[in-house]
């Protein structure tokens, strides 16, 4: 399950967006009954939940998911905002092997002055099988600025880096991959279609059309080639900086002064290049449209808007996926969808006074999707 949960702070700050509620149904001790009462219905092995407030996770979030069965591990956003992203997994179907958190704030950085984060696990399936994979769980919630394209193509690069640092074997494949989150893009997107396809060329692309999410004259300053500083240590590949120079093979010898040109060439190119790239094959659990009518499903809904920006990726059943100077990097095993939670059209939502309502506490809907793992 992926769920941006509604920090209450963040409800009472903009709380223009929820004029169309009652009153009642906005209060924290009415809606986390029901958000808890969805996630018991559900009973999702693997919970990637958004704007978790700190003080609510500690006192009662937390608490409660241990109480049925989950272990918790938690990012607040930097400096003084008080929520983040968790991912919570029950403890009698995984192990944890690695909790790696991801901090877009760079203080050296004038791009990366905002407080967003990521989150990535490393779990072992707790099955009966010596050869089962690790599966690499990621968890977001980029900025929001619909303006600021370049901070979110950043931000998606960091989680990127650190997802193929977590997610790459020692036999040099990669373990199957589910990246969730509120990603403030919406479907066929730049930013949207750089996570599906694996590549993006921003030549002359505004930084306030990346995400998609106006279509006003503002925010139309090119994107700058490279977006982000080299200091960033991450290539256009999505990597970090070290992962990137093509790997030679040790002799006794030193490399050559071709090979040393050639090395060099290539990572001066990348730099220069207009082109991101990254090394996963990912699709995305739900299609955005329903089927028979075309009309667009949506994921959250307010008094401003209704839209899709969240999202459940994930490496595809045994796929290859490109590595270094074009060379294959087979997936170990991979991930079979075989459900999903459908999703509501914006008519839909209004027939119940939009979101949050009496029955869903959130502005957000949960997306909950079923995988197998292939061996």
């Amino acid at each position: 399950m992926s769920y941006n949960i509604l920090s209450q702070d963040l409800l009472e700050d903009n709380s223009h967006l929820y004029r169309h509620c009652r009153r009642p149904v906005l209060h924290w001790s009415f809606r986390f009954p029901n958000i808890l009462k969805e996630i018991k219905h559900f009973d999702a092995d693997v919970l990637c939940l958004q704007e978790v407030q700190e003080d609510h996770y500690g006192t009662e979030i937390r608490p409660s998911l241990e109480s049925l069965g989950y272990h918790c591990e938690y990012k607040m956003r930097t400096g003084r905002k008080p929520d983040g992203c968790a991912i919570c997994f029950k403890h009698s179907k995984f192990s944890l092997l690695s909790v790696n958190p991801v901090e877009f704030y760079r203080p050296g950085i004038p791009l990366l002055d905002r407080d967003n984060v990521g989150l990535v696990l490393l779990l072992q399936p707790k099955i009966p099988c010596a050869a089962s994979p690790a599966i690499c769980v990621a968890n977001t919630h980029l900025l929001y600025n619909p303006r600021r394209g370049d901070i979110k193509l950043t931000q998606l690069a960091m989680l990127l880096a650190e997802i193929s640092s977590v997610a790459h074997q020692k036999d040099g494949s990669f373990c199957p991959i589910i990246m969730c989150g509120d990603f403030n893009s919406v479907p066929g997107s730049p930013l949207y279609s750089f996570i599906k396809e694996g590549k993006l060329n921003y030549e002359g692309l505004a930084i306030g059309k990346v995400s998609g999410q106006e279509q006003s004259s503002r925010g139309q300053r090119i994107l700058s080639i490279p977006i982000w500083p080299p200091n960033l240590g991450i290539s256009q590949n999505c990597v970090y900086e070290g992962q990137q120079v093509p790997k030679v093979e040790k002799t006794d010898c030193d490399l050559t002064q071709t090979q040393q040109e050639k090395t060099e060439a290539l990572v001066t190119a990348e730099k220069l290049s207009s082109s991101l790239q990254h090394h996963f094959s990912l699709s995305s659990v739900y299609s955005h449209y329903l089927p028979d009518s075309g009309i667009p499903e949506v994921t959250t809904c307010h008094s401003r808007s209704a839209r899709t920006v969240d999202y459940i990726f994930y490496s595809a059943e045994k796929e290859a996926v490109p590595g270094h100077q074009g060379t294959e990097v087979a997936l170990v095993g991979g991930l079979k969808l075989l459900a999903r939670l459908s999703l509501l059209t914006e008519q839909d939502l209004w027939t119940v006074n939009g979101l949050p309502n009496e029955n869903n506490s959130s502005d957000h809907l949960p997306l909950l999707a079923k995988f197998r793992l292939e061996l």
